[in-house]
Parts: C-alpha cells; sequence; structure tokens
C-alpha cells in the first residue's frame, strides 16, 4: 500500500481506472440483460443534471465509466470537478453508442453522487471555519468510509477543501484510549510508537483529560487529539500547549459548533460525518431522443 497519496492526474486516474473496473465487473457481470434489447449500432446523446446544488466531484471516475464500454464515447462536462452547480443545471453531456451508455450509466452516478456528497459537506464546513477571525484549523476527514473507497471519498475530501488524515493503519500512527491502556499509559506508548514506527509518517495520541494532555507534552508529543472535550477545556488545552504540539479536535463536530470549535485556537477539526453520513447528490441522465 502507498503511504500518501498525491491526487496528481495520474494517480487520480490510476485510482478511478481501478474503482471502475471494479464497479462494471459488479454490476454489469457477464453482459447488461436490459441493454441488449437497444440495437448496438444506435447511438445517442444523454445529459446529466443535478437536481440540487451540489460541489461538483468524481468527473474522471465518472468519465471513465461511459468510456470503458465504449471508447469513442464524447463526454463534454459542462460544470468542471471541484466547482459548483445550481439546481436543474446540466452537468455533463455524452456522444456516443446508446448500448454502452446505458449500460455505463449507474456506475457512473454512483460515483459522482457520493463523491459530489463528500465534497460538497466538506466544502460546506470550509465556507464556515473561513468565517471565523485569524482561524488557523483546518478540517480534516477520518477512516469512516466505504470499504473500498477509501481514497475516492478521501479525493472527495480534497476536492471539497479539506486535509485527509491518515489513509489508513500502515502509514501512521493514532495512539487511541484502548492503546493507551493496552501498552501501560501515556507516556509508555509513545516511547513504545518511537521505537516499533519509525517510518510513520506521523504519530498522534488521543487524550481525554488536560492531565493526559500535560502528559503527553513532556513525554514528547508532537500531534495531540482532543477527544469530546468542551469549549472551555478547548480553550485551556490551546493555553497548556502554547503551540509545542499540533492539536486536533474529534468528536460531537457538526455546522453548529464547528465555527466556536475553530475560535479556540487548534489547529485541525476532524469530522468522521464528512464520509459517514452523506446523503447522495441527485443526478438524473436522460436521452435526447428516446433510443429505443
Amino acid at each position: 500500500m502507498t503511504a500518501y497519496f498525491d491526487f496528481s492526474v495520474k494517480s487520480v486516474a490510476a485510482l478511478a481506472q481501478a474503482d471502475v473496473t471494479r464497479a462494471l465487473l459488479e454490476d454489469v457481470g457477464e453482459a447488461d440483460l436490459t441493454a441488449g434489447l437497444v440495437d448496438p449500432d444506435r447511438r445517442a446523446h444523454a445529459t446529466v443534471v443535478a437536481r440540487e446544488a451540489a460541489v461538483i466531484c468524481g468527473a474522471p471516475w465518472a468519465q471513465l465509466a461511459f468510456q470503458q464500454l465504449d471508447p469513442s464515447a464524447e463526454v463534454i462536462w459542462r460544470v468542471p470537478e471541484g466547482h459548483r452547480c445550481e439546481a436543474d443545471q446540466p452537468v455533463l453531456e455524452v456522444h456516443g453508442q446508446a448500448r454502452a451508455m446505458l449500460t455505463a450509466e449507474r456506475t457512473a452516478l454512483n460515483f459522482l453522487q457520493l463523491m459530489s456528497a463528500v465534497a460538497t459537506k466538506t466544502s460546506l464546513f470550509v465556507q464556515a471555519i473561513r468565517e471565523v477571525p485569524n482561524v488557523r484549523a483546518r478540517i480534516v476527514d477520518t477512516r469512516k468510509t466505504l470499504p473500498g473507497l477509501r481514497l475516492a471519498q478521501k479525493y472527495a475530501v480534497h476536492v471539497g477543501g479539506g486535509l485527509n488524515h491518515r489513509l489508513g493503519l500502515y502509514d501512521a500512527v493514532l495512539i487511541k484510549e484502548n492503546h493507551i491502556a493496552a501498552a501501560g499509559g501515556v507516556t509508555a506508548v509513545l516511547r513504545r510508537a518511537a521505537e516499533v514506527a519509525p517510518q510513520a509518517r506521523f504519530v498522534e495520541i488521543e487524550v481525554e483529560t488536560l492531565g493526559q494532555l500535560r502528559e503527553a507534552l513532556d513525554a514528547g508529543a508532537t500531534m495531540i487529539l482532543l477527544d469530546n472535550m468542551g469549549l472551555m477545556q478547548l480553550h485551556e488545552a490551546v493555553r497548556i500547549n502554547a503551540g509545542r504540539a499540533q492539536l486536533e479536535v474529534s468528536g460531537g463536530v457538526n455546522l453548529s459548533s464547528v465555527c466556536a470549535i475553530a475560535s479556540t485556537g487548534v489547529d485541525r477539526i476532524s469530522i468522521g460525518a464528512l464520509t459517514k453520513n452523506v446523503k447522495a447528490v441527485d443526478f438524473s441522465m436522460r436521452f435526447a431522443n428516446d433510443p429505443l
């Protein structure tokens, strides 16, 4: 597994290729029995419309779904990746073989609706904290993702203006309460992390009290997760920290609370709901002329 993901055009293309190939195999199997009713020589023009406002994300996945089944298909994006669309706005047009377009439709829209939902939700949090004076916090995702689609969802967070946390268990260390208990305490577990995982991109430790925060700082922690602390505790944690470690907040964050949390002076606000509690954006594909 890669220890990072740079979201370059080449990397995104490779990720989309793998995801779309797997998704089409899952959906189509040996043949699309319904699309087989359509004349294989029939060509068509279809438009995908967003039924609600959203930040568009997943264009490489949606486009590849059409072009993997019909390499000659022409896909024209009316709203580019990362841009916002309004309700009932055409997002893309597809010209190609009618049968292939019908087979690819659901896979293309599945990626588009999920990834646009993640990007849109992330954008809402990012825009909200920009209103906070002298804000330093970044909105961060978590590992609470759909199995098999983690990188796609983390890419969507990136498109929405958020920051990616660790990709998995293999690239960084996040020490939580059970790790602390099993390893013998805050100081002991931080010492163990330095010995066992020197290759980690970062080592972060979760603390639940200000006492644990002090102990973690004294043990040399450079990244600390403040779990489910109230605003008064967060202000005090920032004061105690005095810039020694990066401070991240987690637990119970929503659009009503995120600005107050950002105003405490923490560095990162991680939100599992960016990728876990998402409502798919509604997209619809319509043929200009009935292909049947």
